[in-house]
């Protein structure tokens, strides 16, 4: 499970929205698009190719290789250089940062194929894209304000990590089950509750400046990790299982 990252408060004025708006969420959903798209198919080619598997998993001792122990614990630290770096770095910088971690991230969901059969990895991507896409619309059109919630659900995304780290020395199938089922719940509203902020930031940004290029590119990174989590629970909770 990822890490949620740190999103810039900008508060665009009330008059400012309308096109600027749509063409920046555009913008950021084209980023998100693409960062999935070379997740997917990275994940694909390593999860289903034996010989690019081998450079993951020892096929002798049967755990993990240096490669594949810097492409677990890589995801994270790309998360914490965005993140805590965007200010200072240029956008292409982010881009590149952003563009590597798709790529890694593909590599470390390929374990997913070993786990899980194929229809049922499709299937659950299938599912994931439809809640996604109805709450990034709810989150879009809603009228109400979700600062709020979203505050109360990063207070549970919070709790469910340390519950997570816990259950790793528990190893207790019901906290697995009950902490997959959370996970849902709570990216399933962070999404609406990130799409209505980005829509917000998109009110009063300068388009063509280097802090729009980068927030957009944050922006496109929180969804990424929005969706990438919901499918990630919802795989753990309904996928079915290889024999």
């Amino acid at each position: 499970m990822e890490n949620k990252v740190y999103n810039p408060e900008i508060i665009g004025s009330s008059d400012v929205a309308g096109s600027m708006s749509k063409t920046f969420v555009a913008q950021v959903f084209s980023w998100m698009g693409v960062a999935l798209t070379i997740t997917a198919v990275i994940a694909y080619i390593f999860g289903t190719n034996d010989d690019y598997m081998k450079l993951l998993i020892n096929p002798e001792v049967g755990g993990l290789t240096g490669l594949g122990y810097i492409v677990m614990f890589a995801p994270l630290g790309f998360v914490l250089a965005m993140s805590l770096g965007w200010q200072r770095w240029s956008s292409s910088v982010i881009l590149t940062l952003f563009l590597a971690y798709a790529v890694v991230m593909g590599m470390s969901l390929s374990f997913i194929f070993k786990v899980y059969t194929g229809a049922s990895i499709a299937g659950t991507f299938a599912v994931a894209a439809g809640m996604f896409g109805t709450m990034a619309l709810l989150g879009y059109t809603t009228k109400t304000d979700l600062t709020k919630l979203g505050s109360l659900l990063l207070m549970a995304l919070i709790g469910i990590i340390i519950a997570s780290l816990v259950n790793m020395f528990m190893h207790s199938e019901g906290m697995s089950y009950m902490i997959s089922f959370l996970g849902v719940i709570i990216f399933t509203g962070l999404t609406a509750y990130d799409v209505q902020k980005i829509k917000r930031i998109g009110e009063g940004v300068e388009f063509g400046s280097e802090t729009t290029a980068k927030l957009s590119m944050m922006g496109a990174l929180n969804l990424y990790l929005d969706f990438i989590n919901l499918f990630l629970f919802l795989l753990r909770l309904f996928g079915g299982r290889r024999n």
